[in-house]
Parts: structure tokens; sequence; C-alpha cells
């Protein structure tokens, strides 16, 4: 179960790159058009830049950020005081360790709640963005199932994670 879930976190991480990826070529060819436009714009000649690129990136690096976290979690990439415990027992370094992991998945899981009660309300309001005019509610979605994969992720190590074994 531990190795599947670390796959979809891997996964996860890899989808949010691809995000990523296309925001930077978005950004790249803004940015390219409005440099372009400012060396043909005293010919006569008019560039345009890409109509709704804010909303595109706004919308879209709400989800990709996100989906990082299960992969740093299942990578135990987040930040540990091991100085302190260092010396510590191996049955107190155990359950340090299950403490952490049961809070992390329950703050994940409680980031999930308020996203999912955000998006709701962001449907019921009908609320699109200001230029493209796409709907906000299902750029949640990704989100959503990042903090619960991250709670999955979290909880598989208490039980799949050799690490304090």
């Amino acid at each position: 179960m531990y190795a599947v879930v670390t796959r979809l976190a891997d996964f996860f991480a890899m989808l949010g790159g691809a995000i990523l990826f296309v925001i930077v070529l978005v950004t790249t060819t803004n940015t390219g058009a409005f440099i372009l436009d400012r060396i043909v714009g005293p010919f006569g000649l008019n560039v345009s830049g890409l109509p709704g690129y804010e909303d595109f990136v706004q919308l879209a690096i709400s989800g990709a950020a996100l989906m990082f976290f299960p992969f740093t979690q299942a990578s135990r990439g987040h930040v540990a005081v091991d100085l302190f415990v260092a010396n510590a027992p191996m049955p107190v370094k155990w359950l340090l360790d299950r403490m952490w992991l049961t809070l992390t998945a329950g703050v994940a899981l409680f980031l999930a709640w308020w996203m999912v009660q955000g998006m709701l309300e962001v449907r019921s309001d009908a609320v699109e963005a200001g230029v493209l005019g796409w709907p906000i509610w299902p750029f949640y979605i990704p989100g959503i199932a990042a903090m619960i994969l991250w709670a999955i992720v979290s909880v598989s190590q208490m039980f799949g994670d050799a690490r304090y074994a």
C-alpha cells in the first residue's frame, strides 16, 4: 500500500511540474510579446500579449503548488529537528514520529475540508475569472486531492515506512 501511495505522490508532483512548465511557457510567450511590442511599436505595429494571462497563471498555480506536498511528505522532505532526538531511545523517536505524522494528516484533512467549503461557496456564487470567464471552482479540485493524498501519505507512513522500526 505504501508503495502505491508513494507512486501516486510522485505522479502528483510530476503533474504539478508539468503545470508549472506550461505556466513558464505562457509567461515566456507573454513576456516575449511585450518585448516585441516595444521593439515594433515605433514602426506603427502592435503585438498584444495573451488575453487572460493573469487569470490563467493564478488559477493554474493555485493547484500546482499544492500538488508537491504529498511528494514532499513521501520523501520525508519536511523539516525535522533531529538535533533534539538524535540520542533519544528508539521508542521515543518512534512515538514522536507517529505523533507528527498524525498531526500532519490532521492538518492536511483540515485544509482539505476548508478548501471543499470554499469550493462549494465559489461554485454557488458562480465566481468566474475576470478576463477568461472560466469558472473558478474546478481549480480547487487538484488542491483538495493533493491535501487528501498528503494525509493518506502521512497515515501510510505510520504503517509502511520502516524509518523508526
